[in-house]
């Protein structure tokens, strides 16, 4: 049986601008489905399935909203929680958006699947949002250890070195391109892959030398 995995999130698990998701245009989405994340992870591991439940646009109170229907009922293996962009760019106070995400990361637990939290993507911002994304980016690492969940640092695979509050290359300055979702890709993919080796290497009989 295939890996199956949830991408749960805003326009960053969706693809925008270059795709929409299928919540967004049924069944399939549209656009240049090297545009999203799913894709690639799919691309480098033919073996798993990455259902794309992401939205533009949304708060994590909403992706909250749907937690049960998307992702819960499909009944995957991991989910990668991507959300909290949309709630920094409308000024949302990080208390709700981290009240937010701890719920998803424990419905997830609770459902019995493993959740992969992810970092925050940069975008053109001011100050205050870019401290407030460095915040909120330091919250969800630490929750990760305190919970024992995974974690990735999406943020680090597409900024900017010399500019971390800033997109390495974007169409729009606010999303990725499709060498972001392609480095986001191989970031998470990678994250999962290695959680999967060291179960199996936990599990495997020692070997007798």
């Amino acid at each position: 049986m295939k890996l199956r995995i949830v991408g749960l999130g805003d326009s960053t698990t969706a693809g925008t601008p270059g795709f929409q998701s299928p919540l967004e245009a049924p069944p399939d989405g549209s656009g240049n489905p090297e545009s999203q994340y799913s894709h690639w992870i799919m691309k480098t591991h033919p073996d798993w399935i990455v259902l794309n439940r992401g939205i533009n646009g949304q708060r994590t109170d909403e992706i909250l909203a749907r937690f049960q229907r998307d992702v819960t009922r499909a009944g995957p293996d991991y989910v990668i929680i991507l959300a909290g962009v949309n709630d920094i760019y409308q000024n949302v106070p990080l208390q709700p958006v981290q009240d937010n995400l701890l719920t998803m990361y424990e419905n997830a637990i609770s459902a019995g699947i493993k959740p992969v939290a992810a970092s925050v993507l940069p975008f053109v911002s001011s100050d205050s949002q870019a401290k407030a994304i460095v915040d909120l980016n330091a919250w969800i690492e630490g929750t990760t250890h305190r919970l024992k969940i995974l974690f990735c640092d999406t943020n680090r695979a597409v900024a900017d070195p010399e500019r971390p509050n800033r997109l390495r290359s974007s169409p729009d300055g606010n999303h990725p391109d499709v060498s972001g979702y392609r480095s986001m890709g191989y970031a998470i993919g990678g994250t999962i892959a290695s959680h999967i080796q060291s179960k199996s290497n936990e599990t495997s009989p020692s070997q007798l030398g």
